[in-house]
């Protein structure tokens, strides 16, 4: 259902967090390195070829110059998104490179290095259409405020201050 794109392989530790969440909710993904810059006419038709296969979101990873998700954007009707990796600049250079998309090509972005927002997004797209996805994702945004609140509580329970505000 998703398609994780790299443009080296030198982007994966980043991008093995989109992985595993998308493993662990059992939502099926592929992972491949191409490179705009390197192998352009192999970015098109993948790209050209992906919703034939059943991709349904693709998330696209690139640094510096970042010009995979929107290369891949323009040669496809797929929702794209963007993971702008941190690299000479921080990952602001990939980032703005991304998010300066010209009109009729978007390429949604997360955060620098967020491969799991970006995970999370692309089931968020297909939850649209598919109701057991859907309720994955619900189920795992409830949790995370049960997190909150139990580490909150421990805190609490740690920290017993003789000057505290209540």
């Amino acid at each position: 259902m998703v398609s994780i794109i790299m443009g080296s392989t030198s982007d994966l530790p980043v991008m093995e967090k989109a992985c595993k969440w998308l493993n662990d909710h059992k939502i099926p993904f592929e992972v491949n390195a191409l490179s705009a810059h390197r192998t352009p006419d192999a970015v098109e038709t993948f790209a050209k070829g992906a919703k034939a296969r059943g991709i349904r979101v693709i998330i696209a990873a690139a640094g510096m110059a970042a010009a995979l998700p929107g290369v891949i954007a323009a040669s496809t009707t797929l929702p794209v998104i963007g993971v702008p990796i941190k690299g000479m600049l921080d990952g602001l250079d990939a980032m703005l490179s991304i998010i300066q998309m010209p009109p009729g090509i978007p390429v949604a972005t997360v955060g620098v290095n967020a491969a799991q927002n970006a995970a999370i997004l692309a089931a968020e797209m297909i939850a649209l259409s598919d109701d057991e996805v859907a309720r994955q994702v619900a189920e795992w945004k409830a949790g995370l405020g049960a997190k909150i609140e139990k580490a909150n509580k421990e805190l609490a329970d740690i920290h017993d201050y003789e000057y505290k505000c209540n």
